[in-house]
Parts: structure tokens; C-alpha cells; sequence
């Protein structure tokens, strides 16, 4: 209240009839008006400008259990709700862009418009600017243009071409993937508990998948809608399909990332691109926090 000027806080019903007078363009106006305060704050409250930003752009399911909400829909999970799409800033957990959309809309749709805006709102603050997302946001149509302004990493879909350049590797051209420690241990390594899930999912010879081990490599790619090409980075995945403790047979997977990062090896290029599942964080103050997805 003492943020708003406010000597209370107005009644549910009160709040809920008021914000319900806004429409799309008073909620873009109002997201610019805090984004001209933060780039304020960014400016006074730094000595220098940011190395690198890091942009994150997902999407996320906001369910309802309402039967009378406008712009509402069914995803495809079968949950009734909106399919917000959130373009938050890494570097300070700052939510740049909330845009609502109905819950049948796919992730991407749209996506490109609060790109650039979010692409304007951060770069004059920052000496590079760099774009995550999963492969829902590998709009190729805008790699041209983004690539002159910023760097990006998106996952890509397994589609058979990229699978079958991948498997043209040579084993030289694989690497074992190496991930960093998630802490470092700076007194004696724990003793692990028993994982119970693990000897139950044994015990009982349910199916079950184990990483065996991981490998990356790399190539060049030139999307179809692209004048030029780009590196892809590939993660290879040997998975052990086992049920009780017979191994059944083993399975490769890949997962593919494209990206303008030249200056980064290929675990690099990985371990920035996973560094993005810190968004869920956000997403979820966003949506059981301050609760600004309802």
C-alpha cells in the first residue's frame, strides 16, 4: 500500500471489476510505463552497463477453474485456462514481457513481436544480448535478422534430417559431455541415501530408463527460411532400457540446439542452453507467487 499511496487495499469484487476494464492496449501501456522505471533502475543503480544479458522465452499453462473467463480455452493437456507467454531477463529474474493468450494457442504463436520489443527494451543496457528458448521458439523466419542484432541458443526438433547428420559423425567428432558439479563440496562428500524409488521401481521389474552416458558433437545447418547457416550443436544420449534388473536394449536419443555462439565450446553451448531451466523458477513465482498469470 505504501508503494501505491494506498490507505487500503480494495475488496476482491472491487479489484476484479477494475482490472476488468483494461483492455490489451491499457496492459501494454502499463508494462512499458514499469519498463521505463526499470531501465531507470538498470541505469542508477549500476556502475557499467550489463556483459552479457540473458533473454529466456517460454510458454506456461495457467489453469482456471472458471466457466465465464473471456479469451479462456482448452490446451492440448485437456486443462481449461490461458497459455501465457513470459519473457523474463536471467540476469535479474525480472519479467520483461506477461502476455496472455488463450489456452489452445501453441507456445511460439506471436512470440516474435515480444521478442524484438523485449530485444529493444534490454540491449541499449547491455554490451551483448543473448536469446534462450526450446525448440517451440526456433522461428527460423527471424534467425536472419535476430542473428544481426544479438546471439540466441534454441532447441531444435529431432526432425530425420538432423538425426541423419548426426549420425554422419565420426567417432573422432564425438566428445564425452562433461557437466559441472551442481555445487561444490567444500567440507567431505556426503553419504548418498537409499534411493527407495529406484529399488522399489527393481524390485517390482517396472520399465525403467538410465542414462549410460552422453556425448556431444557438432555441424553446420542451413534452415530452409535462412540465407545463411548456422552451428548446430548435438547432445548424443545412450540410454539403457532395462525392467527389474535385465537390461532390455539400448537406446540413443538426440537433442539438438542452433545457435550463433561461436565463441563458446560445444559443452559451453549446452550448459548455457540448460542454464535457461532457471526460468521455471520465475514461471513459478509468476504463476503461485505474485500470481500475475490469473
Amino acid at each position: 500500500m505504501d508503494a501505491l499511496g494506498a490507505h487500503r487495499i480494495p475488496d476482491p469484487t472491487t479489484a476484479g471489476d477494475f482490472t476488468r476494464r483494461f483492455d490489451r492496449e491499457d496492459i501494454v501501456t502499463l508494462m512499458e510505463c514499469i519498463n521505463v522505471a526499470r531501465q531507470r533502475v538498470w541505469k542508477e543503480g549500476r556502475d557499467e552497463i550489463f556483459p552479457e544479458a540473458m533473454i529466456d522465452i517460454d510458454g506456461t499453462i495457467a489453469s482456471t477453474y472458471g466457466e465465464c473467463k473471456e479469451g479462456m480455452d482448452i490446451s492440448y493437456k485437456g486443462i481449461w485456462g490461458y497459455v501465457p507467454l513470459i519473457i523474463s531477463m536471467a540476469n535479474t529474474k525480472e519479467v520483461l514481457y506477461l502476455v496472455n493468450r488463450p489456452g489452445n494457442v501453441p507456445s511460439h504463436a506471436g512470440a516474435a513481436e515480444w521478442i524484438d520489443r523485449a530485444i529493444g527494451l534490454v540491449k541499449p543496457h547491455a554490451v551483448k544480448v543473448c536469446l534462450r528458448g526450446d525448440m517451440d521458439f526456433s522461428l527460423t523466419e527471424n534467425f536472419d535478422r535476430w542473428a544481426k542484432e544479438v546471439d540466441f541458443i534454441w532447441g531444435m526438433d529431432a526432425r530425420g534430417c538432423l538425426i541423419k547428420r548426426a549420425e554422419e559423425l565420426t567417432a573422432q567428432e564425438w566428445k564425452v559431455l562433461e557437466r559441472k558439479p551442481k555445487y561444490e563440496v567444500k567440507t567431505r562428500e556426503r553419504r548418498k541415501p537409499e534411493n527407495v524409488k529406484e529399488r522399489i521401481v527393481i524390485e517390482r521389474e517396472y520399465k525403467n530408463i538410465r542414462l549410460k552416458s552422453e556425448h556431444v558433437g557438432e555441424f553446420e545447418y542451413q534452415p530452409g527460411k535462412c540465407n545463411q547457416s548456422y552451428r548446430i550443436v548435438v547432445v548424443r544420449k545412450n540410454l539403457s532400457v532395462e525392467k527389474g534388473e535385465r537390461v532390455l536394449f539400448d537406446n540413443i536419443r538426440y537433442f539438438f540446439y542452433i545457435t550463433t555462439r561461436r565463441d563458446l565450446t560445444a559443452a559451453e553451448v549446452v550448459a548455457l542452453a540448460n542454464g535457461r531451466c532457471d526460468q521455471e523458477n520465475v514461471v513459478d513465482q509468476v504463476k503461485n507467487g505474485v500470481n500475475m498469470s490469473s
